[in-house]
Order: structure tokens, then sequence, then C-alpha cells
């Protein structure tokens, strides 16, 4: 609550429902139901409040630019709540109580309230509570009695504290609040920017290595040049980079409109890249063909993103920096895919390092994310 806007205690609230407070803080604007709306809104000055069913990766400048996102649907770690968290933005999901018309350009509550594209809603992301018009809010303050506090606890604390960041900025600030690290960069969170969606999508709906090769090529320089100033923005601290970790439809536009816009825009039959989507949709994501599984299918990908990391780090070191490159392989549940996965990783290691003089630190590990893995801990540990 120090580190966000909050509602003020004193406001009168005129609620309009609730749903899961999925990214902190408070936030007042006009309602929009569209991304390119809201972009445009934004560049006119005007704070709006982002409402989609559920967003997607085509979202994202919408979201970046938002004071705030509601969802009908979706949970806490849905694309809205993960990516919300990720950027700083407001947001609450899974707001049942509400349902959105986007032909209408309407939200109508459960009690029959209806409001309209332009009308003003506040977001309470500590409690989930949608309200309607601007409510005062009481703005973010660091107080001496909050650093004292702060400084008690530096006193004696052993453990350090990493921050979640995958751009220099979110890791300059990290930094400027006393993070010692990156404790998680989630790579795939570097393409969904407009300019590297396309060609990440034109990579996964490759249909030879040859052909997905191609793409690789073109996002290793994406990939080289953001972790590159990480490693500058944390000079001499621990970077953690996970490797690529969600399900791949998670990248694919799902509505006709969309598909035949990418197809245009990729040059790929729109009946070829509905095959493949509906081929890679999932059941169940979060348990699905995600995390090393992807490295066991697709190695070229694991390999480009390794020298990726890698290649920075030379970089990083030789314009005077200390990188130290931690590669965290997603999603393990038993030995066999980390001795497979590592190496991937080892072999692509020893390739960006040929022929350079330099000597780079790294490790290799896991996230212990499932129940099979927290059994098995002390046989992955080894």
């Amino acid at each position: 609550q120090l580190l966000h806007p909050t509602i003020d205690p004193g406001a009168a609230l005129d609620r309009l429902g609730s749903g899961l407070p999925a990214s902190p803080g408070a936030a007042s604007g006009i309602v929009t139901f569209d991304a390119d709306d809201a972009a445009e809104r934004s560049r006119a000055g005007e704070a709006v409040i982002l409402v989609r069913r559920e967003t997607t990766p085509e979202d994202i400048h919408g979201m970046k630019v938002a004071a705030g996102i509601l969802t009908e649907l979706g949970g806490m770690t849905s694309h809205a709540a993960v990516v919300a968290r990720g950027m700083g933005v407001c947001a609450i999901t899974g707001c049942g109580s509400i349902s959105v018309n986007y032909s209408a350009g309407t939200v109508t509550t459960d009690e029959g309230v209806v409001i309209k594209r332009g009308d003003i809603i506040t977001l309470d992301g500590a409690s989930g509570e949608v309200m309607l018009g601007d409510i005062a809010k009481t703005e973010a303050s660091s107080s001496e009695d909050f650093q004292t506090l702060l400084s008690w606890a530096d006193k004696h604390r052993r453990l350090k504290v990493r921050a979640n960041a995958e751009t220099p900025t979110d890791a300059a600030k990290a930094r400027e609040l006393g993070a010692e690290g990156i404790g998680l960069c989630r790579t795939e969170h570097m393409f969904f920017d407009a300019d590297r969606i396309d060609v990440m999508r034109a990579m996964i709906l490759a249909e030879d290595q040859e052909e997905r090769q191609k793409y690789l090529d073109i996002l290793f320089g994406f990939q080289h040049a953001d972790i590159l100033e990480l490693f500058k923005v944390m000079d001499g601290l621990p970077v953690n980079i996970r490797l690529l970790d969600p399900p791949l439809h998670e990248f694919l536009p799902s509505s006709e409109e969309d598909i035949a816009a990418l197809a245009e825009r990729i040059g790929k039959p729109a009946e070829k890249i509905r095959e493949i989507a509906e081929g890679l949709e999932e059941v169940n994501p979060m348990l699905g063909f995600r995390g090393c599984r992807l490295s066991v299918v697709y190695p070229e990908i694991t390999a480009m993103q390794v020298r990726a990391i890698i290649t920075a780090a030379v970089d990083a070191v030789e314009q005077g920096f200390k990188p130290f490159p931690e590669i965290m392989i997603p999603l393990v549940v038993n030995v066999r895919e980390i001795r497979l996965v590592t190496e991937i990783i080892e072999a692509a290691i020893r390739e960006a390092l040929e022929g350079r003089t330099v000597s780079i630190p790294y490790k290799i590990g896991t996230m212990i994310e499932t129940p099979r893995a927290a059994l098995g801990a002390d046989r992955l540990a080894d």
C-alpha cells in the first residue's frame, strides 16, 4: 500500500462489483473496450481503464498505457494479471459480477447497472472492487517511520531480495528500491511488443527447422539487446533468466479477424495458421506443452536463448560491466529433463564462447513449481 496509490478511506463508494485483486494500486479512468482506442485516448492525455472479457498478446499496447485493467474472465495467473503485475498497472480479473458486450460498448452489472464507453470508473487493485466515478485516492508515500522500520529489517535480515523484471526500466526501479539482483526474468515478455510478436508467431508457425531458424535469428537480436541492457543495469548483481515457459498457443491469434490479418502480414495461408494454432491449443495450459518440454521438442529455441544470454554477458564484460547470468529451466519434474536440457544449454554456451577470450561465471538451475518437483527436489538438486 505504501508503494501504490490507495482508495481514500473516507471516500464515498458506489460499488459496481468485485473480482480478483490481480495487481495492486488504485486507478480511475474512462472506460474503453479496445486496445487501439486506449492507446489513442492515452495519447490525447486521457486516463483510461481497459475493460476486456479477457486480454491477449494483441492488447499489450493498450495495457501499457492504461491506468487500470478490468477483465470479466481469468484468474490470478491469467494474461491480464501476470502482465499487469509485471508492468505495475492496477488490475482486477475474473470480475464475474459484470458482463462485457463489445458490440454494444457496454458493461452490465448483476444489478442491471449499465456502464458505457467513456464513463468513468475506479478500480481498487488491493480489494478487487470496481466503483462508479472518480473516487478520491491517497498517493503513495514513503514515510520516515517506514524507512526506519526498513533500516531495522536490513540490519538483522539474512535473506537477499531480488525482483521480477524484464525491462531496463523495471530493473532500474527495482535496484533503486534495494533489490539485490533479478530473481526472475521471464523471457517470453520480451516478445510481446508490436514489432516483435509477428516474428515470434512466424517462428512458432514454421513448418520445418530451416524456416524456424530464420525467425530465431531475428529473435536472437531482440533477446541479446534486452538482456545486455539488464546486465548493465544490474552490474555486479545476479540476473536469473528463465527460458521460454508458456504454451506456444498463447502467442497466436484466436479470432478469425486476427488470423486473417496475421496471414496477410507474414505471408502464410490463414487455413494453415488456424490448423497449427488449433493443434497447439491446450486443455490445461498450466500442465501442457510448455516449459522444459519446449526445449525437448524444439532445442533450437533454447539454443538461441542461451546464445543470446551468454553473448550479451560477454559484451557486457567487454564494456566494463560485471554480469552474473543464471539460466533457469522451467517446469522440470524429473532428473532426465534437467540432464537433457542442460546438455542443450552447455552446447549453446560452448558455441557462444568459441573464439572469445572472456570467461563468464554462470549457473544453471530450475524452478520448483509443481508438487512432483517438490517431492523430488533432493534428486533435482543433485
